[in-house]
């Protein structure tokens, strides 16, 4: 696999080697013992999600606070979307900063997002499939998002042609002064 530094330290654009010939393709997702190996990253995961988004689709900036903070490992198993990581601790030289990249079914990106980075992702095509593994499971009582559209954050969300859909709830999510934060 090749592992890529992002411009915020500890998320990782990570290529798993895919072997293809005029039958499909063939490639691991996951392996621990490699993941570790090119990474660095000792975190075990616990959860798997997987998602369905119609095209125009925002879900986030979702994170959870500590003690059940989430890392995530995040792919496309169909279609695209434009992937999003947020630092959202206070102490970070980095903090408020963002790194946005795509991920297909197509390029066989994956992108690690440690604890402490908010996620977020715009899908780019209809029927769009997210599958990602979360080193802590779901936990409602220390959930917390940002607003995707918060002025100060200045994400580049491209373009898909249409108006974001986006949930109520992350519709109402407070911007990144208002919300609560690693420290």
């Amino acid at each position: 696999m090749k592992v890529e530094k992002t411009p915020l330290p500890g998320v990782l654009l990570i290529t798993p080697k895919v072997f293809g010939d005029a039958r499909g393709f063939f490639m691991e997702s996951f392996n621990a013992r490699a993941f570790e190996a090119a990474t660095g990253v000792t975190d075990r995961f616990v959860q798997d999600n997987h998602s369905l988004s119609a095209r125009h689709v925002l879900r986030g900036l979702h994170y959870q606070l500590p003690p059940m903070a989430q890392g995530k490992l995040v792919r496309v198993t169909a279609g695209e979307i434009f992937d999003v990581a947020v630092d959202v601790r206070q102490s970070s030289p980095t903090f408020r900063q963002w790194f946005g990249c795509r991920l297909s079914a197509d390029n066989f990106r994956q992108l690690w997002i440690p604890a402490g980075f908010a996620h977020g992702f715009l899908a780019m095509t209809e029927n769009t499939q997210v599958q990602y593994k979360t080193t802590h499971y779901y936990a409602p009582d220390h959930e917390r998002s940002l607003f995707w559209a918060d002025e100060s954050l200045g994400i580049d969300w491209p373009d898909t042609g249409g108006d974001k859909a986006v949930s109520a709830k992350d519709a109402q999510a407070p911007r990144l002064n208002k919300a609560e934060l690693f420290k």
